[in-house]
């Protein structure tokens, strides 16, 4: 259990201004903005572990806004909501005609927190949270609103970083803190998949944020799956800044050499996914189909891209940690060939449920920052208050 107190110095001493502010990407927010973020993620979950409460709130809402299919971290933003004393209320429909400040003020009365994912579309999903935010920041100015909801972002077109913050604070935990990570090797690489379309975020995320660390992040991919230049560039710019490496190749054999962390992830070619956005906007669904066969062609001419013992035994002593956001694609068991082999996946089943487990509490640090003026003292006075969660 981490110590409570050392957390609450730690968040103390750092020069943040998350205060009413939206969570949207992570290469947005400052180094110390990052480490409160985990601070506070794990003074939650120590004080949870002591049976303390953390409602924060008395009543509210907490609006989830699905604009596609999820599970784990629908789930997740539940358990961090329930965490704070937030009631979630779901909305995963918009009316013919509705506009996106009258969505956005309608459902926001009562709100303290809208939790957003729309990754589908590429320029799309954040372009539509950008929006969400300026419109009930008006609200509030106008008056319609008694306060204004912070927003976290759940998975757009560009970043995931409640994923990427959850499994970047698995890795400061396996790794016994951030201060062992410079120089140690990660390999974020495309996997097989026999499904289509699966979205980017995951591996922008993963470059756009371990970068930061002073690790060498290495992005493997078959030729023509690339990612978005523009994340690709953040990447860049922040393994310059911290003395660590950003390195491409089309090789995951080299990728998993040496490596610290293997993350073999699916998902879609950027260009493809730029495509099939502007036949969504035209209406063009059949053109939609004929982009899906030709991806999963495309997809099945690299099934040797698969996390197998073999690649396993390629890095550095051999046990490198695998990672995945989950659900992986486990060959002979949810698919006849897919991105992982079974025995690999089965060997880290224990530590790939423990990296999921860190998402609520990224997200209640999320919220939590956004709406404590003071974030420590808050902490400190939680601990004071010593409210049993459960009544023994």
């Amino acid at each position: 259990m981490a110590n409570f107190e050392a957390l609450v110095n730690r968040i103390a001493s750092l020069d943040t201004n998350m205060y009413l502010n939206d969570f949207l990407l992570t290469w947005e927010k400052s180094d110390a903005e990052i480490a409160a973020t985990f601070a506070v993620a794990d003074a939650l979950r120590n004080l949870r572990e002591r049976n303390i409460s953390t409602r924060i709130f008395d009543s509210g809402l907490g609006i989830s806004l699905f604009r596609d299919n999820s599970t784990r971290t629908r789930f997740s933003f539940a358990s961090a909501c329930n965490l704070l004393g937030l009631t979630v209320q779901g909305k995963s429909q918009i009316a013919h005609g509705e506009t996106v400040r009258e969505t956005a003020n309608m459902i926001s009365f009562m709100a303290d927190i809208i939790g957003i994912r729309d990754d589908m579309y590429i320029g799309k999903g954040n372009t539509y949270m950008r929006e969400v935010s300026r419109a009930v920041l008006d609200g509030y100015k106008d008056g319609n609103l008694e306060q204004r909801p912070t927003l976290v972002n759940l998975q757009c077109d560009i970043d995931h970083p409640t994923q990427s913050m959850a499994d970047m604070l698995h890795i400061i935990h396996t790794f016994g803190g951030v201060e062992n990570l410079k120089g140690k090797k990660l390999a974020m690489t495309w996997a097989y998949s026999p499904s289509y379309g699966k979205p980017l975020s995951v591996p922008q995320g993963i470059i756009g944020l371990m970068t930061r660390f002073g690790m060498e992040v290495h992005l493997a991919h078959p030729e023509g799956y690339e990612v978005m230049p523009e994340v690709e560039e953040v990447a860049k710019q922040n393994a310059a800044k911290t003395g660590g490496k950003f390195v491409k190749s089309n090789s995951m054999a080299d990728a998993f050499a040496g490596a610290d962390i293997v993350y073999p992830k699916s998902w879609a070619p950027f260009a493809a996914m730029e495509k099939r956005t502007n036949l969504y906007g035209n209406g063009d669904f059949d053109g939609i189909k004929a982009l899906e066969k030709d991806l999963l062609a495309q997809n099945a001419n690299h099934k040797d891209w698969e996390c197998t013992e073999d690649l396993m035994k390629k890095t550095n002593g051999g046990k490198a940690l695998y990672m995945h956001c989950l659900p992986a694609d486990i060959s002979g068991v949810s698919c006849k060939e897919g991105e992982v082999e079974a025995s690999v996946f089965d060997r880290y089943r224990v530590p790939l449920y423990k990296e999921a487990g860190f998402k609520p509490y990224i997200i209640a640090a999320m919220i939590f920052l956004s709406k404590m003026k003071d974030p420590a003292k808050a902490l400190k006075d939680l601990e004071t208050r010593d409210r049993q969660r459960i009544f023994q």
